[in-house]
């Protein structure tokens, strides 16, 4: 029996200015199998950061190349991870794309998109990763590494330091699609 490959996706999403109407979008993705990375981002105007961080996740599933493969999804959004992993679509569909509270479900598109994709695939798991992390402050990173362990099992230290310092590039990459729309 063949192994599934592996694709590890760490996204994020941001937005300056998220509450006005003039504002400033990004979203940063890195895709990584075995040796081989690939990084995109984009940004837009007048968005919301909730937007940006599905887009980010969606346009990481969309780069892949095929579906057959195990796909790991790595975000510090936890409306996103909470949504997928908690299948809170199952619920909006049967709902009509309503919520509980019988409004519309905010981001319906790129969620439909995204569930699209993931249906598709043989195996996908979603991790929330803390934001915005100091890898020198080991106190919150000793804190935020037994959040992660009670969640999804064993990590060592040197991978949750590499967990965060992804983070922190695709971080930069979703400032860096918010740049071309600065002044």
């Amino acid at each position: 029996m063949q192994t599934l490959k592996r694709v590890n996706i760490y996204s994020d999403g941001a937005c300056s200015g998220n509450q006005n109407d003039n504002n400033i979008g990004g979203w940063g993705v890195m895709l990584e199998m075995g040796n081989h990375t690939k990084k995109i981002y984009g940004g837009e105007l007048n968005t919301t950061n909730n937007k940006m961080e599905l887009t980010a996740v969606l346009e990481g599933l969309k780069a892949l190349k095929r579906y057959n493969i195990k796909v790991n999804i790595y975000s510090d959004s936890a409306y996103v991870i909470n949504g997928l992993s908690n299948k809170w679509y199952e619920k909006w569909e049967k709902n009509g794309w309503k919520t509980s509270q019988k409004k519309p479900v905010e981001n319906k598109q790129l969620w439909q998109e995204i569930i699209t994709i993931i249906r598709k695939l043989s195996n996908v798991s979603f991790f929330h990763i803390k934001g915005h992390l100091d890898i020198n402050n080991n106190s919150e990173v000793s804190k935020w590494k037994s959040k992660f362990i009670s969640s999804y099992g064993q990590i060592s230290d040197e991978q949750f330091n590499e967990l965060i310092h992804k983070n922190i590039i695709v971080d930069k990459l979703a400032n860096m699609g918010m740049d071309k729309y600065r002044n």
